[in-house]
């Protein structure tokens, strides 16, 4: 028995960001996580590029990134999990996790992409004290 299920219901709300974004970089989908995790409301996101989110120092790679994956139609980040620093509006540093979905128009030629995105910060720091904590049990100052 197939369901049906209200898409933009959906989008709305689960608890992971949902960002879309045209061929050219412009963000033209942004649901009330992404509000939630980034700081920007929908209407300050909407129309702008994904720089919006992405911290100076990695703006080249997801560039490069970005136009091989528009000319190519293809994405290594389908199905692995991406983790990476963003930026949020406050202009604080973020640590995301996120799969790429690539979107393609009715002649197969790829026109955007589609992010789930997950505010991994609090886990990562959690993390990030644990190792320095077990590298300074294993290499004690004395």
């Amino acid at each position: 028995m197939k369901t049906s299920v209200d898409l933009q219901q959906l989008i709305e709300c689960v608890g992971d960001a949902v960002v879309v974004a045209d061929a050219h970089e412009k963000i033209i989908l942004w649901n009330p996580a992404a509000t939630r995790i980034f700081g920007y409301s929908e209407e300050e996101a909407l129309g702008q590029k994904l720089d919006l989110i992405v911290p100076e120092r990695q703006l080249q790679k997801h560039n490069e990134g970005y136009s091989h994956s528009m000319a190519t139609g293809t994405t290594r980040y389908g199905t692995s999990l991406l983790k990476v620093p963003a930026k949020h509006k406050n202009g604080g540093t973020l640590s995301i996790a996120f799969t790429v979905g690539m979107l393609f128009d009715a002649s197969g030629k790829a026109n955007g992409v589609v992010a789930i995105i997950r505010d991994d910060t609090e886990r990562f720091a959690q993390e990030r004290a644990l190792k320095k904590r077990l590298s300074d049990l294993e290499n004690p100052q004395t």
